[in-house]
């Protein structure tokens, strides 16, 4: 199966899994987090280049990201709800993105799920060095 893919895709793959393997849940959510930016970066370049496939691949990564952020609400956790109501609209958007391709909202995304995760990276450490 990686004979089909390009070195590129290989490394990235086996650099995936070895973070996957190696996380804890918070870690595991940045994995998320740092798959879904970069599928939506990737989404927005293959607009601009007007390759409708790859742009196609990567939002069917970032929908799959959401999704299993999605799985992973605890439904127990004080912030269960807001989750639910960021990931569902995140998912809607780009859904709908899927259809008629709306760079702004895809860059809107990018920045807020960025934002997001570079809060909880820094909440990681903090707690990690405490």
């Amino acid at each position: 199966m990686h004979a089909l893919r390009s070195p590129h895709e290989a490394y990235r793959r086996v650099e995936f899994d070895a973070r996957v393997a190696g996380a804890d849940s918070r870690q595991l959510v940045l994995v998320c987090y740092d798959q879904l930016t970069g599928a939506l970066g990737r989404a927005l370049h293959a607009a601009r280049s007007g390759d409708n496939r790859l742009k196609s691949e990567a939002l069917t990564r970032a929908l799959a990201a959401i999704a299993a952020l999605q799985m992973g609400i605890d439904p127990a956790a004080p912030i269960a709800s807001v989750l639910t109501q960021f990931y569902g609209s995140a998912r809607r958007a780009l859904l709908d993105c899927v259809l008629d391709f709306d760079p702004q909202v895809v860059e809107a995304l990018q920045r807020d799920f960025s934002e997001v995760a570079r809060s909880l990276a820094k909440a990681t450490y903090t707690s990690e060095t405490d």
